[in-house]
């Protein structure tokens, strides 16, 4: 076996790591988590089921971090409601992706988050009362995705946008929920040797590039228009979806 760090030349780390870091500052601004980037990014250079291995450890540390910064807003109800039925269905989802194709999955993701890119950038849902049946039926659905997917924070992010939620608020409440998702699917998706001792030194680098990304969303957060950039990020997040399809299809 030999790590997975030094099967990347000195070319692709660059690439590597520049863009993950990038994956890591459009997720905090645009409240989606950087999987939704991360995992067709990291899927160029490394086989599905690693990628989702690697994705969930990856995603410990900057929800971490995102909890550090903003542990003022959190909304405890909020992450019970849809943290709860995340943790259980993304048990369920991440056992059943060792039974299905990486391609097809990724082809599935791709379309998956081209669509929620759309739905985004048309639809504005209006903050409403929080509803008990809609953050355990959107946290069951998220957490499912993000365990045979790899990403579920879309889901999560357009549940969470229907509850009356400030910007720190709303990015404390995910990273809560995120980060119970991913510890219980990244237990999974070690006992199913997606990922081990040879991702090591990639994970160190991935750490750091976690904590740098989230401290440079905050810092762009609190100097940009949010909703002009909001856009921008949806944008990043169809072609993202587009050239994961484009890219297995042809």
């Amino acid at each position: 076996m030999f790590d997975l760090l030094t099967s990347l030349s000195v070319e692709e780390g660059i690439v590597f790591f520049s863009l993950a870091l990038l994956a890591e500052i459009l997720g905090t601004l645009g409240g989606f988590g950087s999987s939704l980037f991360f995992i067709p990014i990291a899927s160029f250079f490394f086989d599905f089921q690693t990628v989702l291995g690697i994705t969930g450890v990856f995603h410990v540390s900057s929800n971490l971090t995102k909890i550090g910064m903003f542990r003022k807003g959190i909304d405890y109800k909020t992450v019970l409601w849809i943290g709860i039925p995340s943790v259980i269905t993304v048990l369920i989802g991440s056992y059943f992706s060792a039974y299905f194709s990486g391609q097809i999955l990724e082809l599935v993701m791709g379309a998956m988050i081209f669509v929620l890119g759309f739905v985004f950038l048309f639809y504005r849902p209006k903050p409403v009362p929080v509803q008990p049946y809609v953050a355990v039926a959107g946290g069951a659905l998220a957490g499912l995705l993000s365990g045979a997917l790899g990403t579920g924070g879309a889901i999560r992010g357009l549940v969470l946008s229907r509850y009356q939620l400030g910007v720190a608020s709303f990015i404390a409440t995910s990273a809560w929920i995120d980060l119970a998702v991913d510890l219980s699917r990244s237990v999974v998706y070690i006992a199913a040797g997606y990922i081990n001792w040879t991702a090591t030194a990639l994970l160190a680098i991935l750490l750091l590039v976690s904590v740098v990304g989230n401290y440079a969303g905050k810092w762009i957060l609190n100097r940009i228009e949010q909703e002009v950039f909001r856009k921008w990020v949806l944008w990043m997040v169809i072609l993202t979806g587009a050239t994961t399809m484009v890219r297995l299809i042809f």
